[in-house]
């Protein structure tokens, strides 16, 4: 089993670590591209707490076969700085 795959098991079963884990690892890419995009500290700052809520709250959303957790979440980050910019 991969170590994206074993972490998306620990996020669906509830632990708190792995989110923890996914975040020291991934944060700074989630936020690098939040902010290229937004242009504002503040915003790529809500953006990845988005990002990484939406990890938490439906981690099978992810899908390791598919590609890479931190993909999956730059990816995320990327459409949801796209709708950032264009609503404001």
């Amino acid at each position: 089993m991969s170590a994206d795959a074993d972490l998306r098991n620990r996020l669906a079963a509830g632990d708190l670590d792995a989110l923890m884990l996914a975040y020291d690892q991934h944060a700074p890419y989630v936020y690098g591209v939040a902010l290229k995009i937004t242009g504002t500290s503040a915003a790529a700052e809500e953006i990845t707490q988005s990002v990484f809520v939406a990890l938490w709250e439906q981690p099978l959303s992810f899908e390791p076969a598919l590609g890479s957790l931190r993909g999956w979440l730059v990816t995320r980050a990327l459409h949801s700085s796209a709708h950032h910019t264009r609503v404001s």
